[in-house]
């Protein structure tokens, strides 16, 4: 009879724009893992920018089902080698939750329930002192905007039990603080 190994599931969120999925590839590359893009990119892309609420619970379900995809296929490759890899996730419901309070005033229940179904090892909050860079889904390049979303990241964060770590500095300095907070989580 085999043994499930507990997977380590490594969240990144933050406001837009201060370098996750850049943060999410280099993760993955330097512990030759998989990790899960933001599903509402692609839905974006797809979809157009007008979005409502009604959409915020299909990206969400949309991210969900991503996230089971990469555990399941993570999970195989674990299960088959007996090797514990990380698997980085590129948002979660924090980030659905953030994002429809910012922009609508509520949360969706579904969102809301989905939070508290969730376990995850360690959350990346990653800052916005980086320089804000243009592409056709961003929605927020002024300061204050940047600020308060990454305030109710933090607030988030700080009100919960899963251990996390603030992701600030140049790409290497950012590269270096992930990768001693993954490691303390892979050594327990």
């Amino acid at each position: 009879m085999s043994t499930t190994v507990a997977l380590k599931k490594i969240v990144v969120i933050g406001p837009e724009s201060t370098g996750k999925s850049t943060l999410c590839g280099h993760l993955a590359d330097y512990y030759k893992t998989l990790w899960c893009p933001e599903f509402a990119r692609e839905y974006l892309l797809e979809n157009g920018t007008a979005y409502t609420v009604d959409d915020l619970i299909t990206i969400a379900k949309g991210q969900l089902a991503a996230e089971q995809k990469h555990i399941d296929a993570l999970q195989s490759q674990t299960d088959q080698t007996g090797i514990i890899k990380p698997l980085i996730i590129d948002t979660d419901m924090y980030v659905m939750k953030v994002w429809a309070e910012y922009v609508f005033g509520t949360c969706p229940t579904f969102i809301l329930d989905e939070i508290n179904k969730r376990h995850y090892d360690l959350y990346l909050l990653c800052k916005p002192d980086i320089p804000w860079v243009k592409d056709a889904l961003r929605e927020y390049p002024d300061e204050k905007p940047r600020q308060e979303l990454f305030q109710m990241y933090k607030d988030i964060l700080i009100n919960q039990q899963t251990p996390w770590i603030e992701i600030s500095g140049g790409f290497e300095a950012r590269n270096q603080k992930a990768v001693a907070a993954i490691d303390a989580v892979l050594a327990r």
